[in-house]
């Protein structure tokens, strides 16, 4: 007796690729459904992803420098880190009040 092909079993198999590049410009144009069945995926948690860094030169005046190594010591954190947190800081308070009716920005 002969099987039935089922919707599995009908999908292509995904090609090897030789680098992100050529997988990237792969799927930018395949159709993901003929090759993996989405309704049995499951959601991926990423949470040791770490976001990709650009090294970025900046000037400050020395004493602000100085006032962050202050800060930085007290909360015993490289003073770089504490700098990120800050900016990450108020980059999301920025989102929020840009974002809420009525509100312009704060300086």
């Amino acid at each position: 007796m002969k099987k039935m092909p089922t919707e599995d079993t009908k999908r292509k198999r995904i090609p090897e690729f030789k680098s992100e590049d050529a997988e990237r410009d792969f799927w930018a144009s395949a159709d993901s459904t003929r090759y993996l069945n989405w309704s049995s995926a499951k959601r991926a948690n990423l949470v040791r992803l770490k976001p990709t860094l650009r090294t970025i030169s900046l000037r400050l005046p020395v004493s602000m420098i100085q006032d962050l190594k202050v800060l930085a010591n007290q909360r015993d954190v490289p003073y770089q880190s504490l700098l990120k947190v800050f900016l990450a800081e108020r980059l999301a308070k920025e989102r929020r009040s840009h974002h809420a009716p009525g509100s312009s920005p704060s300086v």
